[in-house]
């Protein structure tokens, strides 16, 4: 296996990362193979189904490249594109691995990017904006582009700010054509501003975490119309802490029985437990990630571990996840300067 970290690299973001660093991993062995040096902010990846070709958007800039991944796990840079948006802040691919969407955080729009038949990129084929709340030229501010289980439906999480909507927009899929329909949105509580979302195995229940309240909310996902319902929405900080809260990322486990929330901030996972009837989250337990500002957390293709990023201190936190989904204390890290991504190569 091999794992692919994305990091920050500019001086504005106080960053220290040189480029995508590439691991062997082999247990619990994580061997440096390759530094991808001179990508700027190459800070989200995604890999193709086939896992030949990796993809990373540069975080406040206007573009997203393409590379090569050789049977040694190594990348060869192919192209840069732009997305026709400013910082670009999460991407993946359609099920036919022929078309990319991009989230444009600052200039409220998703991108829908063409896959050349060599894994490089072509010009933009698409570009939707996410409405805003004042009529045309207001936008909101999407931080995912999320598909479903069947990979018909693309779910967008997006921030209100100053003037836009927190809520989370469906589009319906055609990848024939490359083209994305607006089915419905649904808004989030005010002031939550949606991040990041995943679905149950199940393709019907949602989870978002929502990064300014530090909250996590549940909806109820239809996948024959592309509809969401909010269900239930709890915090992600423990009772006895008071202070400011920044949630960032989310992961299920295979299962479905255990969800992972981080918090910048305070600094933690805290996991909870899923009723697997009706969807609802129990807290189960606060771990500290040991680093600062874990903007990032993943499961391990095994499902064995969970990583959490800790963009400030340069490490990536590893945690055994035990029986009971829970977290181990155990303490394992890797060195990587503001590493902001992970991604994990098993074919």
């Amino acid at each position: 296996m091999y794992a692919y970290i994305g990091c920050r690299t500019t001086k504005e973001r106080k960053a220290r990362g040189k480029g995508i660093r590439v691991y062997k991993v082999d247990g619990k062995n994580w061997d440096l193979i390759q530094l991808l040096e001179g990508q700027v902010n190459p800070s989200y990846l995604c890999l193709d189904d086939q896992e030949k070709h990796l993809y990373s958007i540069h975080g406040d800039f206007s573009e997203v490249s393409a590379y090569q991944i050789h049977e040694n796990g190594t990348v060869e840079y192919l192209n840069t594109t732009g997305t026709h948006g400013t910082n670009p802040v999460h991407l993946s691919l359609d099920q036919s691995g022929k078309w990319l969407f991009v989230a444009n955080l600052q200039t409220g729009s998703v991108s829908v990017i063409p896959v050349r038949e060599d894994g490089s990129l072509g010009t933009i084929r698409d570009l939707k904006f996410i409405s805003g709340n004042g009529g045309p030229g207001y936008i909101s501010h999407p931080h995912q582009v999320n598909q479903d289980r069947t990979r018909q439906w693309l779910l967008v999480p997006s921030q209100g700010r100053l003037q836009g909507i927190g809520k989370i927009t469906v589009f319906r899929i055609n990848s024939e054509r490359g083209t994305l329909e607006e089915t419905s949105f649904v808004k989030a509580r005010t002031g939550a501003e949606p991040r990041h979302c995943v679905l149950h195995p199940n393709n019907h229940f949602c989870y978002c975490v929502n990064e300014k309240d530090s909250t996590v909310t549940l909806y109820y996902f239809n996948p024959k119309e592309g509809t969401l319902e909010a269900k239930q929405i709890v915090t992600s900080l423990p009772e006895d802490y008071t202070g400011d809260g920044w949630a960032s990322a989310i992961d299920i486990s295979r299962d479905g029985k255990t969800l992972y929330v981080s918090n910048r901030k305070h600094d933690s996972i805290t996991v909870y437990q899923l009723n697997q009837e009706n969807g609802t989250m129990t807290m189960a337990q606060n771990q500290k990630t040991y680093g600062e500002q874990p903007r990032f957390i993943t499961i391990t293709p095994d499902g064995k571990e969970l990583l959490a990023a800790n963009e400030l201190t340069d490490t990536i936190t590893r945690f055994d996840i035990l029986p009971d989904g829970t977290l181990s204390d155990h303490i394992n890290s890797i060195d990587a300067e503001s590493p902001v991504c992970v991604a994990f190569k098993t074919k």
